[in-house]
């Protein structure tokens, strides 16, 4: 059974409206391109690869002498899944710029890295993850409506090559 944690070890569960996200992009010329209102797809994932071996074996009560099955799982390679991010329509074009480039064939100088970073209620910095070779993939707005009240969501959707927890 695992000790009680001492005050200096307490587990502390984030929330998940304490976060920051960081991409630093060329031609920006604003100080903060966006306040991101919503972050997600953070996932990666290892699949497993199955191999199967007939083995020589005797088994079972009449000691057949038929080989016997063996199956074994191995940890295989390793995905990272696309990361969205929704922010408010804003005047920057900073975001649609990047998309453009990209689809223009600059992407592989496109290519950014970012940190997630997450805040207990302190604002104290307590967990950080690190995106790598991100550019966009999707580019979208929410719909218009006459009578809606609701702020207009841009949604940005990032292909990365890595998504890694560093502290």
């Amino acid at each position: 059974m695992a000790a009680a944690p001492t005050d200096s070890t307490a587990i502390e569960l984030l929330v998940s409206s304490r976060f920051y996200i960081e991409i630093t992009l060329n031609g920006s010329l604003e100080e903060i391109d966006g306040y991101f209102m919503e972050c997600s797809g953070l996932s990666r994932s290892q699949e497993a690869i199955e191999i199967v071996e007939v083995t020589p074996q005797f088994w079972g009560k009449t000691g057949a002498t038929k080989g016997r099955v063996v199956r074994t799982k191995l940890p295989g390679n390793v995905k990272s899944d696309n990361i969205t991010l929704k922010q408010g329509l804003s005047i920057s074009k900073t975001m649609w710029n990047w998309f453009t480039a990209v689809e223009n064939g600059d992407w592989s100088q496109q290519m950014r890295d970012g940190d997630i970073t997450v805040y207990d209620q302190g604002a104290i910095e307590r967990a950080r993850f690190r995106f790598n070779g991100a550019w966009p993939v999707r580019y979208k707005i929410s719909d218009f409506k006459a009578d809606g009240s609701e702020f207009v969501i841009s949604e940005l959707e990032l292909s990365v090559n890595d998504f890694l927890r560093i502290s």
